[in-house]
């Protein structure tokens, strides 16, 4: 291991606790395909790619290739009143991908960044069509839209919500989905629960009055807080009853977007046309941000539509919207899906992924395995006291055996690369199983 020749106390790590960790880091110094590469010169075995982004598998040439050819070529250009060919295309791209009639595009760069883009577009089109009192917006129990005011407002988690404060006016939430004693070690969607999206019109619309509700945000199924898997049923229900009353149905992919579950978005995977999907991550495999909001035509043409002649229709934007960089790494890598065709692959190694994560019932701490596409979630008893604990402890286990892995709160949570070997889903697992052995 070679000395550090940087410091580690000017840097204050996101989602981490700083203390801990720069009292023992864990660094990355490169990445390949299926592997990361630490510090110390060892290999591991990324069962999580990256932070659910990194879907084609780490450093592909087809897409590095790009962005250095992109960066000889022009580094920039504004976004606001000026546009280059690449952003144009990813956009047709995109729009051929998805489902259903959705066809226009919006770039941002997070995926926090979508979902606040996605809610205003939300309330413009609500004023537009001379609805401007639709105001309310819905959103989830355990739900995660990123970190901007607009995502942990309609998000679900009270540790993104609880130190900052007021949130945006008028949001209310729907329960999640989650029933370890009705659907404990379902495999893919679990048959219980389709009923709770009912509460949709019985509490919240009974509530605010579909007259005042501008839109219902849900992930198709949640990643961060330890996979979610919808039930049977539960996702068309919802569609039923927003079209019933006029609500706007979006669809948060940041992670399922891209292959995670065998199509290119989850909307696809479960046969549910959404008036609006954001999208991040995946689209460039990682490699630089890009994210974005795919819409409906309506909801286009009514904002575009109703605006005065010459003026800016959307308010909205940022610096980096449709970067060029960003967009050069999207084409590339939307064109190595395809090729590769790896949502087709995901989709032909999903059930040997399931039989695997299955095979850790039994499990010391073990109480619900829960899997989808290729994601799954592993949750553990917690310790008396210390939730989270026994979790983190497998996780730095896993590390130390040379395998990342993602935890929140007491739920292991996988979603390796798209290339994933079985052979590379069987040491996953095993190595999860040796972890989970030597916990006390």
């Amino acid at each position: 291991m070679k000395p550090r020749d940087y410091s580690l106390d000017s840097l204050w790590m996101p989602f981490t606790a700083n203390r801990q960790f720069k009292s023992a880091p864990r660094i990355f110094v490169a990445a390949k395909d299926m592997h990361f590469t630490t510090d110390d010169g060892r290999q591991v075995l990324d069962g999580t790619a990256g932070l659910w982004c990194v879907n084609a598998g780490h450093c592909r040439p087809r897409i590095v290739d790009a962005i250095k050819r992109q960066l000889d070529t022009m580094d920039y250009c504004p976004a606001f009143q000026m546009g280059h060919p690449t952003e144009f295309r990813v956009a047709d791209l995109l729009r051929d991908m998805a489902p259903g009639d959705l066809n226009h595009v919006f770039f941002a760069n997070s995926g926090s960044e979508a979902v606040d883009t996605a809610l205003k577009i939300a309330l413009a089109y609500q004023r537009a069509r001379g609805e401007g009192q639709r105001t309310v917006l819905i959103g989830r129990e355990r739900g995660y839209h990123g970190v901007g005011f607009g995502g942990i407002s309609v998000g679900g988690i009270p540790a993104n919500r609880k130190a900052y404060g007021s949130m945006l006016p008028r949001v209310d939430h729907l329960p999640h989905t989650h029933n370890l004693e009705k659907n404990a070690f379902s495999r893919g969607q679990p048959a219980w629960g389709a009923h709770l999206a009912d509460e949709l019109e019985t509490r919240i619309i009974a509530l605010h009055d579909a007259s005042n509700i501008a839109a219902v945000i849900v992930e198709p199924a949640a990643g961060s807080t330890g996979v979610l898997v919808p039930p049977v049923g539960y996702l068309q229900r919802l569609r039923q009853i927003c079209d019933k009353h006029g609500l706007l149905l979006i669809f948060d992919e940041v992670i399922t977007g891209f292959g995670r579950t065998g199509h290119a978005f989850a909307a696809e995977t479960f046969g549910v046309i959404p008036d609006m999907i954001t999208f991040a991550k995946g689209v460039t495999n990682a490699t630089i941000p890009l994210s974005g909001v795919i819409v409906r035509p309506d909801i286009h043409d009514t904002i575009v539509n109703n605006a005065p002649p010459g003026m800016v229709e959307l308010f909205h934007g940022y610096t980096y919207s449709g970067h060029p960089v960003a967009t050069a790494a999207a084409e590339a890598t939307l064109g190595l899906y395809h090729e590769e065709k790896l949502f087709e692959r995901a989709r032909s190694i999903a059930p040997h992924f399931e039989n695997a994560v299955h095979g850790l019932k039994g499990m010391p701490h073990v109480i619900d395995v829960r899997n989808y596409g290729l994601m799954a979630g592993i949750e553990l008893a917690p310790r008396a006291g210390k939730p989270g604990a026994r979790a983190f402890d497998a996780f730095l286990r896993c590390f130390d055996k040379g395998l990342l892995v993602r935890v929140t709160g007491d739920i292991i949570a996988l979603s390796p690369p798209l290339i994933i070997e079985k052979a590379q889903i069987d040491q996953l697992v095993g190595t999860i199983a040796d972890a989970l052995k030597a916990i006390d």
